[in-house]
């Protein structure tokens, strides 16, 4: 147990640095002197009373992902409010169960919430990873005109959706709007393919180049978590 208990302390305090952008020399210190290192780094860049109860709970978490689910389920049983019913989903959620996610997510919907935006975009997000594409289109279409559905995610997933039900020309529409500069870098290289088997290869080439001039200006972090976009962007472009 202690040995887990060190490897999530380790993963907890990597996330940290990384997410905060921490100088890099605390890895060393944390990979090294495991329990030494990670105390005096929670000790100096996390801790503080605030903070304590957080910390707690997500390394728990680390250690044991189902506890929160089953925290949150004797929440809902003993209160069943809309926020208890989407913290659950979106453990769930969380936790890639997305049936259950799903449960929860239209359960709330049931509620005074049906337009809620928040509780519909998670919806899709399931329903894509369940390759339910018809439920994608049908969440999406009540959501489209929302302005934080433009150039998102969520309108990534519609856009696939609907190229999995054939609406190939509603689905270029909508996967174009996040080609977006500097960003989406995952999202460009599938619209890139996309246009590649629609046969519009220069479309496709002008993509690629610019996610390949970008990928030259990226921070050390930024190429590293691309690392395999920009690798298959460079084989696409050395194929056409």
């Amino acid at each position: 147990m202690y040995y887990y208990v060190i490897i999530a302390l380790q993963a907890y305090c990597i996330y940290h640095l990384i997410k905060n952008r921490n100088p890099y020399y605390w890895i060393f210190l944390i990979i090294f002197l495991p329990f030494i290192g990670c105390l005096i780094y929670l000790i100096t860049q996390v801790y503080n009373k605030r903070d304590a109860e957080k910390v707690t709970n997500e390394i728990v978490t680390l250690i044991n992902p189902t506890k929160k689910i089953k925290d949150l389920e004797r929440k809902l049983e003993f209160s069943e409010t809309f926020q208890n019913r989407i913290n659950l989903a979106d453990a769930y959620l969380a936790n890639k169960d997305y049936q259950n996610a799903i449960t929860y997510y239209e359960l709330a919907l049931d509620s005074d919430y049906q337009n809620d935006f928040y509780v519909i975009k998670s919806l899709i997000t399931c329903y894509y990873n369940t390759e339910s594409y018809k439920e994608v289109v049908r969440y999406s279409e009540k959501i489209i005109e929302h302005a934080e559905f433009k150039k998102s995610k969520t309108q990534f997933f519609y856009g696939l959706a609907l190229e999995k039900l054939e609406r190939v020309e509603e689905a270029e529409r909508q996967l174009r709007a996040i080609d977006i500069r500097y960003s989406n870098y995952d999202e460009r290289l599938v619209l890139a393919k996309f246009l590649m088997a629609k046969n519009k290869i220069e479309d496709a080439k002008e993509i690629l180049n610019e996610i390949k001039i970008e990928s030259e200006h990226m921070t050390k972090m930024n190429k590293k978590k691309y690392r395999a976009t920009i690798n298959e962007v460079e084989r696409l472009l050395n194929s056409l």
